[in-house]
C-alpha cells in the first residue's frame, strides 16, 4: 500500500461571547465558533482529511448532528475516536497534517505552536509532523468582513 492523502474543509460563523476554541486549544477573544459541536474548524478539517485518506466517509457520516449525543462534544474527542477507526480498521497512521486556516483575526501565529501540540498529540504523532498556516481574506467576502472563518487540511497517511 502506498501513501493516501486526504482533504479536509470546515468553516464556521462566529457569535458574540468567546474564547474562540481552535485546533484544541482555547484562543482569547470576545468571539467564538457557532456550531452542533464545540465548532473546532480546524478539528472539523482534519477529521475530514484523515477520514477522506482512509475512505471512511466524513465527520458528518460518524458524528451525526441529528444526533444528540454530539450536542456540544469537544472536536478534539472526534480527531480521537477518527484516528483510532482508521488505525483499527485500515491499518493506517498519519504521517503528516497541513492545515490552513481563513481567518481576518484573531492571529493565528502567537496559537500556532500550541495547536500543532495539541493536534499532534490527538494523532499520537510527533509535533513536527503538523503544520498550521493562517491567511486573510484581504478583507473580502464573508471571512473578509469578520463574518467567520474557514479551514482547508491535507493528511497524508502511511500503513
Amino acid at each position: 500500500m502506498h501513501a493516501r492523502t486526504g482533504i479536509g474543509y470546515d468553516s464556521h460563523r462566529f457569535a458574540a461571547g468567546g474564547p474562540l476554541r481552535l485546533g484544541g486549544i482555547d484562543i482569547p477573544s470576545d468571539r467564538h465558533l457557532v456550531g452542533h459541536s464545540d465548532a473546532d474548524a480546524i478539528c472539523h478539517a482534519v477529521t475530514d482529511a484523515i477520514l477522506g485518506a482512509a475512505c471512511l466517509g466524513d465527520i458528518g457520516r460518524m458524528f451525526p448532528d441529528t444526533d444528540p449525543a454530539n450536542r456540544g462534544r469537544d472536536s478534539i474527542d472526534m480527531l480521537e475516536r477518527a484516528m483510532g477507526r482508521v488505525r483499527q480498521e485500515q491499518r493506517l497512521r498519519v504521517e503528516h497534517v497541513d492545515i490552513t486556516v481563513i481567518v481576518e483575526s484573531p492571529k493565528i501565529g502567537p496559537y500556532r505552536d500550541a495547536i500543532c501540540g495539541r493536534i499532534a498529540e490527538a494523532l499520537g504523532i510527533p509535533a513536527g509532523h503538523v503544520n498550521v498556516k493562517a491567511k486573510t481574506n484581504e478583507g473580502m467576502g464573508w471571512i473578509g468582513r469578520g463574518e467567520g472563518l474557514a479551514c482547508i487540511a491535507s493528511a497524508t497517511l502511511m500503513p
